[in-house]
């Protein structure tokens, strides 16, 4: 099985690019060696590789520049999957892309199942929306895993921030209005490759069978706050931090370009029932981290 993997250096493709060694012949690549903006480019690089299975880790991530460049948004993230879909079914293989839980308004007050009606309420929602409707509407065999608050200590994300602003500050004050599960970019990973071994070595039958949205995101919940300070407890290098202390805050009082959905929970049962997957709670993934697993 050869599989193409876009996106080798952001938070997730970091952590697949090692957990797919073993399940076939890999070839990763990520910016400028493959565009998501050019059709030109994503249907160069997927007919020169042939592969079985193509997964998508790559995105335009950042939420805020988003509402200020939404065409290039659109291009990569609503745009390039939909090609991305159109290729791998001309060439009679499969396709992994990630969504998001921004795909939500987080209105509804619990966890979103995958029959919940999306409803975005920024652009970087929206055009991961549109990426979701352009692989499905292509057909073939795809799966589209949705996750939320993703991090690693590889890129800058929040838990790198929180532990940069322990250093930098005595005070601290973190929203605790923003609710959802936070995602170990090796959790999904590794997820990713036990239902890709599932396959056994066959994904354009077996996805096809099991083609569909599904949601994939640390088990359990919490604020960004509740978050926060369980990053700075199990920060092993804490002698450094000069934080006194740390206080909630509304999102009202850090204002963005960007709106953000307040609660955006995933239920992930469907998932941990289709390929029999057991996710462990945000919090076991947290300790992982900084453990150095």
């Amino acid at each position: 099985m050869k599989i193409l993997l876009l996106g080798k250096t952001g938070q997730v493709g970091w952590e697949l690019n090692r957990t797919l060694l073993t399940l076939g012949d890999l070839v990763a690549l990520d910016y400028p060696e493959i565009d998501l903006a050019s059709a030109e480019s994503i249907r160069g690089v997927v007919r020169r590789v042939k592969p079985n299975l193509i997964i998508n880790a790559t995105a335009y991530t950042d939420v805020d520049k988003a509402e200020s460049e939404p065409d290039l948004a659109m291009a990569i993230n609503g745009t390039g999957p939909g090609i991305l879909a159109e290729e791998a079914k001309r060439l009679d293989a499969a396709l992994i892309h990630y969504s998001t839980d921004y795909v939500f308004d987080g209105t509804k007050g619990a966890p979103y199942t995958e029959e919940d009606e999306p409803n975005p309420i920024n652009v970087y929602g929206e055009t991961k929306l549109a990426g979701e409707r352009a692989v499905q509407d292509v057909g073939g065999a795809y799966l589209i895993f949705r996750t939320s608050w993703v991090y690693s200590l590889r890129r800058p994300c929040f838990v790198t921030k929180v532990l940069k602003w322990a250093r930098e500050q005595e005070t601290l004050r973190i929203v605790d209005d923003q609710i959802s599960s936070p995602t170990w970019a090796r959790t999904l990973a590794e997820a990713t490759a036990q239902v890709i071994a599932q396959g056994r070595g066959e994904p354009v039958a077996y996805l096809r069978e099991k083609r569909g949205v599904y949601h994939l995101a640390g088990g359990g919940s919490c604020s960004r706050y509740e978050w926060a300070k369980a990053i700075l407890e199990l920060d092993p290098s804490r002698q450094k931090q000069s934080l006194k202390e740390i206080l909630p805050a509304r999102s009202l009082d850090f204002p963005t370009p960007a709106k953000r959905p307040m609660i955006s929970l995933l239920n992930v049962d469907k998932i941990q029932k289709v390929f029999s997957l057991a996710i462990a709670g945000w919090e076991e993934g947290l300790r992982l981290l900084f453990d150095g697993s």
